[in-house]
Formats: structure tokens, C-alpha cells, sequence
């Protein structure tokens, strides 16, 4: 190695770093502006918070979905990892499932550009949605075992359960905030084993509720 590189490599990795700390920047604060003002923000307003340039962020996220697409999977995963820890450390399985219910949603509430896409795909990802029914499927199953949950319900019962109360959540978000917890118990109350009167058959024009769409939310255009 010749004296000029071992100069120059200092430079590389001081370039390096200052280049990771700006893309954590970037995901940090478009986290904060996403979940405050949903996928169509501009993302002049993510720069500026992030303290970088617009060239920088686009060096780093060349389209506003490509940055969208980065924190909504980081913001999904980390969601549906605590909740489902939490759930796993419930003893009482019916406990556990309402909880992921309660948290899940509370969650889905605090964080508008999530919302958005949990309710235009279910999940950000086809490795979010492989890893969301995996948890519901745990779910659904201790509590079938247990004898608490109707035995006709599926995962794929539960996943577009929660994303009907997603709906709810953002609808009533402005004008009857929380509202969405009545409509959580009487729909939990409804899977309930104490119901036994058979469900209706899914017909062959039912959504798969497990696959997400391939397009980004509403509203989330080219960057800005």
C-alpha cells in the first residue's frame, strides 16, 4: 500500500460515517413527519428537519417511496415485534389476543402514513406480511387450543378484521378519537367461542386478505 493510500483512507471512512449519519437522519425525521402528516408530505419538510440537503437525501432515497417504503417497513416490524412479544408473555391466550388488538391499533392510531398503508395493503412488504400472519396465526391458534376463540375463524379472518378497525380508526380519528375501541370489543366480543351459530362460507370474489398490494398508499407521489 502506498503512502497516498493509506491517506486517503481516513477520508473514505470520515465520508463513510458522515454518510450514515445523514441517512439515519433522513429515516429518523421522515419518521417523525410521516407519522404526523401521512405519505403525501412534501419532502422539502423531511429535509429540512433532518438538517441535509435536498441532494443529499436524494442520494440516499432517490424517490419519496423509496424513503416511504424504508421507514414504513422499519416502523411495521419494530410494531409487530413488540406487540407480539408482549402477547407471547400474556399466560391468558384470549388476554393476548385482545392486547395485540388494543396495542395494535393504538399504534396504527399514533402514526398516520402507517395507517394509511395498513389499510391500502396490510402490510408494506411481502416479507411484513409473511412475518404479520405468522403472528396472527400464533394468535388465533393458542386460543383455538385453548377453546376460547370459534373454531371456524382463520388468520386471514383476523388480518382483515384489524384492518376494517383501521378504517374505523382513521375515519373517527378527527371528530370521535378512540371511538374505535367500542367497535374493537364488539367485534372481539364476536370471535368470542361463545358464538356457535356457523359463520357464512368466504365467496370466490373475497380479497385475499393476507397479500399486500404492490402500490404505494394514496397520495404518496414522486419526491418533491
Amino acid at each position: 500500500m502506498t503512502l497516498a493510500d493509506q491517506r486517503a483512507q481516513p477520508a473514505r471512512r470520515a465520508r463513510r460515517a458522515d454518510a450514515e449519519r445523514n441517512r439515519a437522519a433522513i429515516i429518523e425525521a421522515a419518521g417523525a413527519v410521516f407519522a404526523e402528516q401521512g405519505g403525501a408530505v412534501d419532502v422539502r419538510e423531511i429535509a429540512r428537519r433532518s438538517g441535509v440537503g435536498m441532494g443529499t437525501l436524494y442520494r440516499h432515497f432517490p424517490t419519496k417511496e423509496d424513503l416511504l417504503a424504508t421507514v414504513l417497513v422499519q416502523e411495521f416490524t419494530s410494531w409487530l415485534i413488540t406487540t407480539h412479544q408482549a402477547a407471547r408473555e400474556t399466560e391468558d391466550p384470549w388476554q393476548a389476543l385482545t392486547d395485540f388488538f388494543e396495542q395494535s391499533l393504538t399504534q396504527l392510531a399514533r402514526n398516520r402514513a402507517l395507517i394509511e398503508a395498513y389499510i391500502a395493503t396490510g402490510a408494506p412488504s411481502c416479507e411484513c406480511a409473511r412475518r404479520r400472519d405468522a403472528v396472527y396465526d400464533d394468535l388465533r391458534t393458542r386460543c383455538q387450543d385453548a377453546g376460547l376463540l370459534r373454531p371456524d375463524v382463520t388468520t386471514a379472518d383476523l388480518v382483515l378484521l384489524i384492518t376494517s378497525l383501521s378504517q374505523a380508526v382513521r375515519t373517527t380519528a378527527d371528530t370521535q378519537p378512540g371511538q374505535w375501541r367500542r367497535i374493537l370489543h364488539i367485534s372481539l366480543d364476536g370471535l368470542s367461542s361463545r358464538n356457535t351459530a356457523p359463520l357464512p362460507e368466504p365467496t370466490s370474489d373475497t380479497p385475499n386478505a393476507t397479500a399486500p398490494a404492490t402500490s404505494p398508499p394514496e397520495g404518496s407521489g414522486k419526491g418533491e
